[in-house]
């Protein structure tokens, strides 16, 4: 029992420091999802993570955190309990069609708008952190472990080394891999690879373990002549855009609505 009204049903997933379950309030019958964090790790990301969704409440695509707290042994996180993610859905149906990965597209741009407007990166953008709302087709982004603000008294941060990769070897930025400060145009670049990879159904890099050949077949994947051309044009965009620079999300999502309709 946690909060005197939370029972723990099964483990349906990881954190960056933690682990996932699915939990029932056994007053409402809710079911819920809660995030637990060993107090001993001695890092508590879950407050920070926890500040991050109050600060965000309200805006769409985010979860709202039901109740944060502490026992003796474990930190605790509640949100509503999400359906599955884009990554389960992948593996379940193999490829996307075009116009459901362009659609996709368009939802979480404006998802990352909206957070990048609130002066935040995400920096762990990956198919497992974006969850179907129940019953919808709402997105929904999920664990904000590594997400940072981009700002610093309303002035954008500068640019500098960091000590290590920040994000997944999948989905990272070439930055990210390079060691720098990520910014709003690296969450984009990681979105670029998600739906390069529901349109294929796969990534040539996924299954390979050495960094520098990761490194280099995200950079040849623009030579790739089974990439759609739109999504070949939006990884040039975004490997493109300066370090404080504002993505143009309107021309991007423009491209995709216009290539939905000439699929149709």
């Amino acid at each position: 029992m946690i909060n005197n009204k939370y029972i723990l049903l099964n483990k349906i997933g990881d954190g960056s420091f933690g682990a996932i379950y699915k939990a029932e309030n056994y007053r409402t019958r809710e079911e819920v999802a809660i995030k637990i964090e060993p107090i001993k790790i001695g890092i508590n990301l879950l407050k920070n993570e926890s500040k991050i969704y109050q600060y965000l409440l309200g805006t769409q695509g985010i979860p709202q955190v039901k109740w944060y707290g502490k026992d003796y042994t474990n930190y605790y996180m509640v949100i509503p309990l999400l359906g599955k993610s884009l990554e389960q859905l992948r593996v379940e149906k193999s490829v996307f069609s075009l116009k459901l990965v362009y659609k996709i597209g368009i939802q979480l741009l404006q998802l990352l708008q909206c957070i990048h407007e609130k002066g935040l990166v995400h920096r762990d953008i990956k198919p497992d952190n974006f969850l179907l709302g129940k019953n919808t087709t709402q997105l929904f982004l999920i664990d904000f472990g590594l997400c940072k603000s981009y700002l610093n008294n309303d002035t954008h941060i500068e640019i500098k080394e960091t000590k290590n990769l920040i994000g997944s070897l999948t989905y990272a930025s070439i930055n990210a891999h390079n060691h720098k400060e990520l910014s709003r145009r690296d969450d984009l670049e990681s979105l670029g690879y998600m739906l390069i990879y529901f349109s294929l159904g796969g990534l040539t890099w996924r299954e390979t373990i050495k960094e520098s050949d990761i490194i280099h077949q995200k950079l040849e994947i623009i030579l790739n002549t089974e990439v759609p051309y739109i999504l070949i044009e939006y990884i040039n965009y975004t490997r493109g855009l300066e370090f404080k620079e504002t993505p143009n999300y309107e021309m991007l999502k423009n491209i995709f609505k216009r290539e939905i309709e000439l699929l149709q």
